[in-house]
C-alpha cells in the first residue's frame, strides 16, 4: 500500500485517513510525470496562453482599516435593544428577502450583484491586517519569512498577463500604525513584492531624457552581462533581479500603466460617479485616506492587465468618545454618518463598472476588515473589537451573487449558521483564479512544499 505523509483525518478524507486533497494531489502528480513532468505553474501558465482573452481573471481586494461595524452595515438588528441595535434601519435590496443597512441605498439597488457574508470567523483580536491579505490567523505556527499575501502568491503562480504590467499591484498608503500595513510576499521574496504606485515607484516611471533607442541598447549591454552571471551565479537571488528588470522595462516602454494611474484620462463624469477624497488627510491620523478615486484607480489597473489589486480605505476603529475641544462629536454614529454615504457610491460605481465594461465575469471584489465590532454600545458611543464574528462583502467574479450567507445571532455576537473561514474564501478566490487550492502549492525558504490556504479548506459551495 502506499503511504501518504498527508494531513490528519478530518471529515472529508477517505476511511485510511488520507484526504481528499492528498489523493488528488497524487493522480496529478502522477499525470504530471507522465506529460514529461510539468510544474504547476507551467500548467497554468499553458491554460492562460490557450484560452487567454482581453482581460486575465483578477480579484480587487479592498481593506476597511480597523475593523467596520457589522451591525450598522450590513447585518442589523433592529429588534435588539436599543444599546445593541443603534440608529440605523433596514431597507429592502432588489432580492426578496435581503436586506441591509438604510445608509447603503445604492447597493441596495444591485443588492443581485452582491453577497454579503454575515458569519466570518476565526478572526484574530487585534488591529493586524495579515489575516485580511493572506488569509493565515497570526498566532498560528507561521514558515520562516512568514505566509506571503495573495497578489504575491498569484504573481508567483501565475506571472504577468501583460509585459507592460506587472501581476500585482498595490494601491495601499502606508499608515503609521505598522500593523494596519500589507504584511509582504513574506517566504517568497523581494521579486513577488507588489508594485507600489502610490510611493516613490511612481516617479520611477519616467525615462528622464532617455530615448527608447539608448534604452534598449544598455539592456542589450545588461543582457550580455547578465549570461556571464548566469555562469557563476549558483543562488537563487537572480529570480529576483530577472522580476525588478523586466517590470521596469515593461514600464519605461509603454504607457499603458502610467495612463490606468492617470485619472485625467478618465471620463469626469465616471470620476463624478466615485467621488474623490484628499490622500494627504489620514483618517484619525493612522489610519489610511478616505479616498474613492482609488477604487476607480484600481479597476483601470485590472483593464491594464494587472491580476490583483489590493488597497486600503479609511479608518473604521470606532470606539467614540469626546473630540480635542470635548465636544461628543467623534461618536460612532457621526462618524458611520460621514463614511457611509462615501463607500456606498464608490462601491456601487465599482460593481456597476464591472458589469457595464464586461469584468463583472473576470474580476472578484472583496471587503473585509480585521474583525467585527462589540454587539453592545459602548458608554463613549462606540463599538470595539470583536473577534467572533465578522462580515464580508462580495461581488463580481463570475461568482453567485443575491444572497446572504450565513447568520448571526439576534445581537449580532456570534455566528449560528453557516460559519465561514477565512480560508473558505481564499478558497474560492484562488478557484476564481484558475487555481485549485487543495492541490496548489508553493515551497517556503526550507524547499518545504506549503498549501495556499490555511486548513483544509475548499471553496464555498454557495460562490462557486
Amino acid at each position: 500500500m502506499l503511504a501518504l505523509s498527508g494531513r490528519p483525518h478530518t471529515v472529508g478524507s477517505f476511511c485510511d485517513g488520507v484526504s481528499r486533497r492528498d489523493f488528488l494531489r497524487i493522480g496529478t502528480l502522477a499525470a504530471m510525470g507522465t506529460a514529461g513532468g510539468w510544474s504547476l505553474p507551467q500548467i497554468l501558465k499553458a491554460d492562460a496562453a490557450a484560452g487567454r482573452g482581453k482581460n486575465p481573471k483578477s480579484v480587487i481586494m479592498i481593506y476597511l482599516v480597523g475593523g467596520p461595524p457589522h451591525q450598522d452595515m450590513f447585518d442589523l438588528k433592529p429588534e435588539a435593544p436599543k444599546e445593541v441595535a443603534g440608529p440605523w434601519k433596514p431597507i429592502a435590496t432588489n432580492v426578496p428577502g435581503m436586506e441591509i443597512g438604510e445608509a447603503f441605498p445604492l447597493l441596495a439597488g444591485m443588492g443581485d450583484k452582491l453577497t454579503v457574508i454575515r458569519s466570518l470567523v476565526g478572526n484574530q483580536a487585534g488591529h493586524d491586517a495579515i489575516q485580511v491579505f493572506n488569509g493565515h490567523h497570526p498566532q498560528k505556527l507561521t514558515p520562516a519569512g512568514g505566509w506571503p499575501q495573495f497578489g504575491s502568491m498569484i504573481s508567483k503562480v501565475q506571472g504577468v498577463f501583460d509585459p507592460t504590467s506587472p501581476p500585482y499591484v498595490s494601491l495601499c498608503y502606508e499608515c503609521t500604525h505598522g500593523p494596519y500595513n500589507e504584511p509582504g510576499p513574506g517566504f517568497l521574496g523581494s521579486a513577488h513584492t507588489p508594485f507600489r504606485p502610490m510611493g516613490p515607484t511612481r516617479d520611477d516611471m519616467v525615462l528622464n531624457g532617455v530615448t527608447l533607442d539608448r534604452l534598449a541598447d544598455r539592456k542589450t549591454l545588461l543582457d550580455s552581462f547578465d549570461r556571464i552571471r548566469r555562469d557563476i551565479d549558483a543562488s537563487t537571488m537572480m529570480e529576483g533581479i530577472d522580476a525588478f528588470t523586466e517590470q521596469a522595462m515593461g514600464l519605461l516602454t509603454s504607457s499603458k500603466l502610467a495612463d490606468a494611474l492617470d485619472l485625467s484620462k478618465e471620463d469626469p463624469r465616471v470620476v463624478e460617479r466615485y467621488g474623490t477624497g484628499d490622500p494627504t488627510i489620514f483618517m484619525d491620523s493612522n489610519g489610511a485616506p478616505r479616498v474613492p478615486q482609488s477604487l476607480l484607480v484600481a479597476r483601470r489597473l485590472i483593464e491594464a492587465g494587472v491580476r490583483v489589486v489590493t488597497l486600503n480605505y479609511s479608518k473604521w476603529d470606532w470606539h467614540g468618545g469626546f473630540n480635542t475641544e470635548g465636544r461628543k462629536d467623534n461618536t460612532i454614529f457621526v462618524r458611520e454618518r460621514e463614511d457611509f454615504p462615501v463607500f456606498d457610491q464608490c462601491v456601487s460605481a465599482l460593481v456597476e463598472d464591472l458589469h457595464q465594461r464586461g469584468l463583472a465575469d473576470d474580476c472578484a471584489v472583496v471587503i473585509w476588515g480585521e474583525f467585527g465590532r462589540t454587539p453592545v454600545i459602548s458608554g463613549n458611543v462606540g463599538r470595539d473589537h470583536w473577534p467572533p464574528v465578522n462580515c464580508v462583502l462580495m461581488a463580481g467574479g463570475g461568482l453567485k451573487h443575491g444572497q446572504v450567507i450565513g447568520a448571526t445571532d439576534r445581537i449580532g455576537g456570534e455566528a449560528v449558521s453557516r460559519a465561514v473561514t477565512f480560508g473558505e474564501v481564499y478558497a474560492s478566490l484562488f478557484h476564481h483564479m484558475g487555481i485549485d487550492s487543495s492541490l496548489a502549492t508553493i515551497d517556503d525558504l526550507n524547499g518545504r512544499p506549503q498549501y495556499m490556504v490555511e486548513g483544509d479548506a475548499t471553496p464555498m459551495p454557495e460562490l462557486v
